[in-house]
């Protein structure tokens, strides 16, 4: 018998289990098991908490087809929740080591509980072979930064795509209508698409003026979830890139809000939001 906690970050679910004292065997296939929304919990994926050498926890997570990932922006807010509402620590300010680095998280309380956590995504990744993507066609940002494009051939519709990494691989697609757009269509080619040696997530996003914005995401071996915290990050920098918004945005997702700035001073991204439990229990595995 496990015990888990399954929590949502504007919708964005995992299961939470807590291994800080006991380690489980083969999370991937795990995680396939309980993401099942028919025959299991039901969630995007596993999120295992861990002690760190080098931070205050580590993270570790996998997705629902049991791939493990990079970073989820959604899930390490939660995991700060965690922690501190179990009483694993009494830190406001946490270092959470992941697959893409460090991060910082700044817990805010209500009532003695995490309602919102800020977290310190660290810079953007704008090189083309550091995302990594192939063929990418090099631009000049007007606040003078490179960055690259690619062009996906989708049932003989050209999409131009700007990429950005945040620890985890994103290709932002700009449209009219975001509420029209055929996610699961595009965003299923998108993910597999030759220029992306690792795959990638894929982000659509609809300007509505220079702070606010709509997106929708088709998650690496997700497919659509409600929000992406990474995604919306990385849609704020491609955003910011191409001139169509200034660098403090609210992202709405299907989820929710979230507030993303990319700071000027340090080229920093932080994302802010909220964090919940859903429900808890045990698991036969």
């Amino acid at each position: 018998m496990i015990k888990f906690t399954k929590m949502e970050g504007l919708g964005n679910d995992y299961i939470y289990i807590d291994c800080t004292s006991k380690d489980i065997n083969n999370p991937s296939e795990l995680s396939k098991k309980i993401s099942d929304r028919h025959f299991g919990i039901g969630s995007d994926g596993l999120i295992l908490i861990k002690k760190s050498k080098i931070a205050d926890f580590k993270m570790q997570m996998y997705n629902s087809d049991g791939s493990e990932a990079e970073m989820c922006g959604n899930g390490i807010r939660c995991v700060g929740k965690y922690v501190y509402d179990k009483g694993l620590t009494n830190k406001t300010n946490l270092k959470i080591e992941t697959l893409a680095g460090i991060k910082i998280l700044e817990l805010n309380l209500e009532k003695g509980k995490v309602s919102i956590v800020k977290v310190d995504m660290g810079e953007p990744v704008l090189k083309s072979e550091d995302i990594p993507i192939k063929d990418g066609k090099k631009f000049e940002s007007k606040v003078k930064k490179i960055f690259y494009k690619v062009n996906v051939n989708i049932k003989d519709e050209l999409r131009e795509l700007t990429c950005v990494s945040m620890g985890n691989p994103h290709a932002i697609d700009f449209v009219n209508d975001v509420q029209c757009t055929d996610v699961h269509k595009y965003g299923s080619i998108i993910e597999i698409d030759k220029h992306f040696p690792k795959k990638i997530n894929a982000e659509f996003i609809e300007i509505i003026d220079k702070n606010n914005i709509k997106m929708r995401v088709w998650e690496r071996g997700a497919g659509e979830t409600l929000a992406c915290g990474t995604g919306a990050c990385a849609s704020v920098v491609a955003s910011v890139l191409n001139g169509y918004t200034e660098r403090d945005v609210n992202v709405n997702l299907l989820g929710g809000k979230l507030n993303v700035k990319w700071d000027k001073n340090d080229n920093h991204v932080y994302m802010t939001g909220p964090a919940n439990i859903v429900f808890e229990g045990t698991i036969n595995v």
